[in-house]
């Protein structure tokens, strides 16, 4: 299995970071690089005034050294940049060590990207707008998109010329926070891959003490999916569905014992680089039937030069039984890579 299949394997990382590195220095046996991305733009709703806003912007280093024999060491942190001023400059995002083989896959360890994010964020892709239910105030602890002190292993197993297996598997330690203790988590990811096509499986659990409700609950997120072509390149068509139990949690306080979500994406890029898409995402509460999350958006981005994208986009709230009030938002700004 090569390195570059295997980045292939982990779109979270290939999005995140992909056309936004500069290698500072490469010799037989050790890379550096400097990567990231500032952007910025301006944001407005019909609840809110029109006001200035960032999206994630980040910077991160990444090192890389050949151990020989097939292996390969790598190294990166990644921090969160302030955009609006203050004390604290940076934060945290991701901060791992991993090692690879060209057969053996990728074992990681750190703050990253989880498995489970391998499969339900084949959806989370537009700058402007996208999978909002993933991005929960814990979302470190449970691990649904980056994961808090994780030891992951991923593998890719060719079978064919254009068809591989792909499998990923995590482990979580004991955590807590100011008002709840989780316990050990673990995770799993399976996908295949076919000509344009991927499908994929995943499921994440561990036990968590919620000392607001004060209860102790198996917290486990259970979504399958399926996405065709590569972003960015032509046509692409991503659909996730989910189930989760006590595992999402918008505020800070409120559990939902079931819930379930569907995401979907549909982008087609022109040659000139313009890349249109449109995505849904919905989220509901199955023991009320109550429906928590309704929104569309349509999007567009163009890339100016290769390092610069703009993007603008229009989100449409389509109602939810916790609110009589819609809140259809825009956003329109820049994204410079480093």
């Amino acid at each position: 299995m090569k390195k570059t299949l295997l980045a292939s394997v982990i779109p979270a990382m290939l999005f995140s970071n992909a056309g936004s590195a500069t290698e500072l220095y490469a010799d037989e046996v050790n890379t550096f690089s400097v990567g990231g991305h500032i952007s910025a733009g301006l944001v407005g709703s019909e609840q809110g005034d029109t006001g200035v806003n960032s999206v994630s912007p980040r910077i991160n280093f990444a090192a890389t050294r050949d151990l020989g024999n097939g292996f390969t060491a790598d190294a990166l942190v990644e921090w969160s940049v302030n955009m609006e001023g203050g004390e604290q400059a940076l934060s945290t995002r991701l901060g791992y060590l991993g090692l690879t083989h060209d057969s053996y896959g990728e074992m990681v360890v750190g703050t990253q990207w989880a498995p489970t994010y391998d499969i339900n964020g084949l959806a989370d892709i537009p700058i402007a707008f996208a999978n909002e239910n993933l991005y929960n105030s814990d979302m470190g602890k449970l691990a649904t998109g980056r994961a808090d002190d994780m030891l992951s292993y991923r593998n890719s197993f060719s079978l064919s010329s254009d068809m591989a297996i792909n499998i990923g598997v995590a482990a979580q330690g004991a955590q807590s926070t100011d008002t709840d203790d989780y316990d050990a988590r673990y995770q799993a990811a399976l996908s295949l891959n076919f000509s344009a096509f991927t499908i994929g499986a995943t499921y994440n659990a561990g036990d968590v003490q919620y000392q607001s409700e004060n209860r102790k609950e198996n917290a486990t997120v259970t979504k399958v999916a399926a996405k065709y072509g590569t972003y960015g390149q032509g046509l692409y068509v991503a659909a996730i569905y989910g189930e989760s139990e006590f595992a999402y949690r918008p505020g800070s306080d409120t559990v939902y014992a079931e819930s379930s979500d569907i995401e979907a994406l549909i982008a087609y890029a022109f040659e000139n680089s313009l890349n249109i898409s449109l995505n849904y995402e919905e989220m509901k509460d199955d023991i009320e039937k109550h429906t928590l999350l309704n929104q569309t958006a349509l999007q567009v981005e163009y890339n100016f030069a290769p390092n610069v994208i703009g993007y603008a986009g229009y989100q449409v709230d389509l109602g939810t039984d916790l609110s009589n009030k819609k809140d259809n938002m825009w956003m329109i700004g820049a994204r410079v890579f480093l």
